[in-house]
């Protein structure tokens, strides 16, 4: 009883922290849940945990379809077109992975948007708060009221 309370608090206030983050933090705590789920169905294969297995691949699947859905191509065509790519290859690595019960698929992946993370999360501070301070009440008013924007379930 007591795991299945903490859970419900940790997911709560994991939800809590979403809706008021900018979106430089989101994003990197979805590549961050990325490669954590990718890490673990690799491991699951590994092991035979089929279920396990499935889970992990269900979650990294739906952590980069927020992504590839949330891309903004207004902004800069051939970046999100780059990213809607390797967003697009990284789930054809992960059916393979899963259909073919194989890990090279997952570590394909995972090198290719290894760069990606590596390039967000050392973005400096200067260059997150210029992006939030170009951000227009409008912009901001829209994203508070389009939960389709925040990934949903456990991250």
């Amino acid at each position: 009883m007591y795991g299945r309370n903490l859970k419900a608090y940790q997911k709560t206030n994991v939800n809590a922290e979403i809706s008021v983050a900018d979106p430089y933090y989101v994003t990197k705590l979805l590549y961050q849940g990325l490669f954590e789920r990718l890490a673990q169905a690799k491991g699951a294969i590994e092991r035979g945990d089929l279920a396990l297995k499935a889970k992990k691949l269900s979650t990294a699947t739906a952590i980069l379809e927020n992504l590839r859905s949330t891309l903004d191509f207004s902004q800069s065509q051939s970046i999100a077109q780059s990213l809607f790519d390797l967003y697009s290859y990284m789930l054809n690595q992960i059916t393979e992975a899963s259909l073919q019960l194989i890990t090279a698929p997952i570590d394909n992946a995972m090198r290719a948007f290894l760069p990606i993370k590596k390039a967000w999360d050392s973005l400096p501070v200067s260059a997150q708060q210029e992006a939030q301070s170009r951000r227009t009440k409008e912009q901001l008013n829209i994203d508070l009221n389009n939960s389709e924007s925040i990934a949903r379930g456990a991250i």
